[in-house]
């Protein structure tokens, strides 16, 4: 998976809730419709987006299906957020160093 799907699957605010929702474990559709103000059927396409952007994992349990976290569903996300940080914080520390540099320059005398 990428990591915009993953990013496009978290934008919504009813697919983080199925998230934490699923944080204590493995649950029904039914279980995790039950406090959402929307239907079974628009929890199932939420779930569905999440499902495809590799967040979720599907179990077949009897006649129902029970979706639960996929271990390494933020795996390429927080790559990703890795990389981004890890660039701007060099792209920091290079200027930092710079402007030392400059002030320890400027209080030589020559």
């Amino acid at each position: 998976m990428s990591y915009e799907m993953t990013l496009t699957a978290l934008a919504d605010p009813t697919r983080r809730h199925l998230l934490e929702r699923l944080r204590d474990g493995p649950l029904a559709v039914s279980a995790l419709a039950r406090d959402l103000p929307i239907s079974r059927p628009a929890v199932s396409q939420h779930l569905k987006v999440l499902s495809d952007a590799g967040l979720l994992l599907v179990e077949p349990a009897g006649t129902r299906r029970l979706y639960r976290l996929a271990p390494e569903g933020l795996d390429d996300l927080r790559a990703w957020l890795d990389r981004l940080w890890g660039d701007a914080l060099d792209s920091f520390a290079a200027r930092a160093h710079d402007i030392a540099r400059e002030i320890a320059r400027k209080e030589t005398p020559q």
